[in-house]
């Protein structure tokens, strides 16, 4: 039923949840044909035996923000770059008070995580009078260091470009010979390799660096509207904050532009009659003013089309910059409104106009000068470092890590050259640590004349592995394992994740076989009912038509050129600052985020109610 039947997932019987609780991760049965799948990921990545009273004792959830499919072995990279990442910035850097790090398991390829906390009341106070100093500092300085923080994003990137991975020559290069500097192609080749994943886990670190402190502002202030307004909604408090421009939709805004200078040069129509890039771009070339248009559009693929539609965190999602159908898709669109007078411009003065409204108005109940003074602070740094706690994502997520995962290609091609390998897409299923193996098998037999190993040895196992994946893929993971949590302090996974004590309460409610309601994190304001669409592959995406609800795992980034289309979002992850919650804001659509089951229990085609109020989604009628 549901999303399984668009996806060919089957619902798995160990999946569902009790009153109790859910189920032990070691209760999870491995699909038909899936046998073995631990030998794509580390050890350190497994849900262990000899740990079980731990891994039982935790509460896990599937992170379908970030990896909605079973990780490719070469992929795990991202999340075990943030394992350690973001964890040390919470528990080593910035001691956030109550909270650890994040740990991470892989379950049937899928990632779960589980956040870890402090309770003890002096580990607490110790931590927080280290927390407060250090963030003190920050926040002082913010504009500053966020500043530096571009330089140093910025360099990492163009350090990125500059890395080269040359086919090994015949005879060495006679450059390297006559400079006598005693380093070849070998050299040359194994440490582009190395200095390619060091400066992956760079950015991976500069990453966090100030974002744990961008959510720690933001609930503080929430904590504040709470204390001084009882019973205000996130919705409400939220609204106080939005309406700020951040980055991320600048390359949306350079569609809009594109759209806009399409029907100044005349070659609207031209777009319009065209099905595919590649026709596009061959009828506009041949256009009258069609040159012009086409600089425009080069101009401004760098860097705004380094945008994955997906969450950057794998190499199988579609980037901008190499899969134009999305953003000429979206321009289409905009021609066609343009072309009937309407705006297709955000509603920001609309949304800019409320925050200062309803900011005013819960000011004017505050008792005392002094409440108004925290108030005033709090709005004021909420709003200040909130850019960043987005436009981070597009200048790590987006335009890094595309370019990353293109330098990988360019190293596959390499293995492709040297009989290792069928297709440059093949390196994805090594892990980054067989690669250096693989690497100096293939060293050896360039330098020896020999034949590689590798030549024989990786083939099966790269076969043998997509066959497991395959398998893997039609799996539908359950929300949440083990053994529900008495806290939750967490602030990534609350603001982030929407996973809060509510959030799993409602989980293990859920009726996944005949429940016609969901309840999950009121992300945007407005009631609305109509059309589901289905979204679990960026495929979908040209699918969806004008008023239609999307319903997805998370949406990404690059998706706000759809959102002009759609009456509304549900997703089945994300919290009040999730993609999905802040785009919908933005665009003045109800959304409900954090829902689990959604893409589970809705179908393509069945008549939803999104009531973005109070976080509910009812299914009014069943497609079909």
């Amino acid at each position: 039923m549901g999303n399984n039947q668009s996806s060919g997932k089957a619902p798995d019987a160990k999946a569902s949840t009790s009153k109790s609780g859910f189920s032990s991760p070691f209760d999870i049965a491995s699909p038909k044909g899936a046998a073995g799948w631990q030998e794509l990921y580390p050890y350190y990545m497994h849900i262990s035996p000899e740990r079980r009273e731990l891994e039982e004792s935790k509460f896990w959830f599937f992170d379908g923000m970030h990896n909605p499919e079973p990780l490719y072995p070469f992929d795990t990279i991202m999340t075990e770059n943030w394992w350690v990442a973001a964890s040390q910035m919470s528990n080593r850097v910035w001691p956030v008070p109550p909270a650890m790090g994040i740990d991470h398991r892989v379950i049937n390829g899928y990632l779960y995580i589980s956040p870890n906390s402090v309770t003890d009341p002096d580990k607490l106070a110790e931590r927080g009078e280290i927390f407060a100093s250090r963030a003190g500092h920050y926040f002082e300085n913010w504009d500053e260091i966020y500043e530096n923080w571009k330089d140093k994003a910025k360099d990492c990137i163009e350090r990125l470009k500059a890395i080269e991975f040359e086919p090994l020559p015949e005879y060495e290069h006679e450059k390297h010979v006559f400079s006598h500097r005693g380093l070849y192609s070998s050299y040359d080749l194994l440490t582009s390799y190395s200095r390619m994943i060091e400066n992956m886990l760079e950015m991976g670190s500069y990453h966090f660096e100030m974002l744990n402190l961008g959510y720690g502002a933001y609930l503080t202030f929430r904590e504040f509207c709470q204390s001084a307004f009882p019973g205000i909604t996130d919705q409400t408090i939220t609204d106080m904050v939005s309406g700020i421009d951040i980055l991320l939709f600048r390359p949306d805004d350079e569609l809009r532009g594109l759209a806009a200078l399409a029907v100044e040069l005349d070659v609207a129509d031209v777009i319009l009659g065209q099905n595919s890039p590649d026709s596009v771009l061959g009828a506009i070339a041949k256009a009258e003013n069609g040159p012009k248009w086409l600089e425009a559009l080069e101009a401004a693929k760098d860097p705004w089309f380094w945008y994955s539609t997906g969450a950057g965190y794998t190499h199988s999602d579609p980037v901008w910059m190499d899969d134009l159908r999305l953003p000429l898709s979206a321009i289409s669109g905009y021609i066609s409104a343009l072309q009937r007078g309407e705006d297709v411009r955000r509603p920001l003065d609309k949304i800019v106009a409320r925050r200062e409204r309803v900011t005013a108005e819960y000011r004017e109940h505050l008792p005392t000068d002094e409440d108004r003074e925290a108030f005033d602070g709090l709005v004021a740094l909420t709003r200040k470092v909130f850019p960043f706690v987005e436009d981070h994502n597009f200048y790590v997520e987006h335009w890094h890590h595309s370019i990353f995962w293109s330098k990988v290609r360019e190293l596959g091609d390499i293995f492709v050259t040297r009989n290792f390998f069928d297709d440059r897409e093949d390196i994805f299923y090594l892990h980054r640590h067989e690669i250096y193996d693989a690497l100096y098998d293939l060293l050896i037999g360039w330098a020896t004349g020999s034949q590689s190993r590798g030549e024989i040895y990786w083939r099966p196992i790269i076969e043998r592995r997509r066959g497991i994946r395959d398998v893997l893929a039609k799996w539908s993971p359950p929300p949440a394992l083990g053994t529900p949590p008495e806290t939750i302090t967490e602030p990534l996974t609350i603001m982030l994740w929407g996973i809060t004590q509510e959030t799993v309460d409602e989980w293990i409610g859920v009726d996944t076989t005949s429940s016609d309601q969901l309840r999950g994190v009121a992300a945007s304001a407005g009631k609305v009912k109509g059309r589901a669409k289905v979204i679990t592959a960026t495929e979908q995406l040209y699918e969806v038509e004008d008023g239609d609800i999307l319903v997805c795992r998370i949406t990404a980034p690059s998706w706000a050129p759809v959102f002009p289309k759609i009456s509304a979002a549900v997703s089945d992850v994300g919290g009040i600052m999730a993609h999905t919650a802040i785009i919908s804001r933005e665009y003045g659509l109800p959304a409900v985020v954090g829902t689990g089951y959604a893409t589970t229990l809705i179908s393509t085609g069945d008549i939803i109610e999104v009531d973005g109020n109070v976080g509910l989604v009812r299914i009014v009628e069943k497609s079909g």
